[in-house]
């Protein structure tokens, strides 16, 4: 069993991933540490760049058939059959910015971090690469042990996706420049 935890910077993937790996007894791989450790980070403005073919080679070396694998990068280096189950862990873009705002993010990088998860672009990607594996789960209200409650769930299969529509919200609130950088 290989399940995924993705999701924007900031919807608390590590978190969560620790959580469950701890009590359920899997490993943890964390794409980010992966790629740092290999040296495959790229310092680009504000952003670091991988090379996704590169990490892809080597995390198919690494995962095994008990692991909870942790980051934003897995629907561009994980391959389908590696995985069991995907959890794109979502959360309502207000707050995000304050989370961004807490790490020192600057404004253009929260904005874009936002604006993705209000686009639900790391959704769009997993459901491209991962297909009826992938499940969303909204974490906007919900405390770590509720969350990982819902992922257990999800495990057992007693639990389908969630619908988040950020872009709906954010659009009654009229709060689209909020988001979006000019």
């Amino acid at each position: 069993m290989s399940i995924v935890i993705t999701g924007t910077p900031g919807v608390g993937k590590h978190t969560i991933g620790k959580e469950l790996a701890q009590k359920s007894k899997l490993d943890i791989i964390d794409i980010n540490e992966v790629a740092k450790n290999s040296g495959l980070f790229e310092k680009n403005d504000e952003t670091n760049d991988v090379d996704t073919e590169k990490l892809q080679e080597i995390l198919k070396e690494k995962i095994s058939n008990r692991c909870i694998i942790i980051g934003h990068l897995a629907p561009y280096v994980l391959e389908k059959e590696k995985i069991t189950k995907i959890i794109v862990l979502r959360r309502s873009p207000y707050d995000l910015i304050k989370v961004y705002n807490e790490r020192g993010y600057s404004d253009k990088k929260s904005k874009e971090n936002a604006s993705s998860e209000i686009l639900g672009v790391i959704t769009y990607d997993a459901k491209n690469q991962f297909q009826d594996k992938v499940v969303q789960i909204n974490v906007t209200d919900r405390s770590i042990q509720e969350t990982v409650d819902k992922i257990k769930s999800v495990i057992s299969g007693d639990m389908n996706s969630e619908e988040v529509d950020w872009l709906d919200l954010v659009t009654k609130n009229n709060d689209l420049k909020k988001f979006f950088v000019d």
